[in-house]
């Protein structure tokens, strides 16, 4: 027996075909191939179902093409890559500034020039 997932409407028991899944940000509904794995804020709709989809007022709906049924789909970063805005270039890192400590005990380094100036601190 073969399992395969069941459109999403209530009532309908055709096997899934196509994925829908939102963008709120840009009013936007993206129908494409059937992802790979249910995921909990898609849906999975039969042919039928995606063939009458439509949109609430003011949203824009973008219909992924189909692959042929012997390619193996990757419906959800192909919906990703949809509505995903541009990335951005990532910031250049601030250059790290290298500081040299000296652990309490250490003394002062003498030049051979300040050797009468320099001395050591005395209790």
């Amino acid at each position: 027996m073969i399992a395969y997932r069941h459109c999403s409407k209530i009532g309908c028991s055709e096997p899934a075909v196509s994925t829908l899944t939102y963008s709120h940000a840009d009013q936007t509904a993206v129908l494409g191939p059937l992802s790979l794995q249910a995921e909990p804020h898609t849906y999975d709709l039969c042919l039928t179902h995606s063939d009458r989809l439509t949109a609430p007022r003011g949203w824009e709906i973008v219909r992924l093409a189909l692959p042929a049924p012997d390619v193996d789909p990757d419906g959800l970063s192909a919906v990703v890559d949809a509505v995903a805005e541009p990335e951005e270039e990532p910031l250049e890192a601030a250059p790290v500034r290298q500081r040299s400590w000296r652990t309490p005990l250490s003394r002062p380094q003498a030049s051979a020039a300040d050797d009468d100036t320099v001395r050591p601190f005395r209790r």
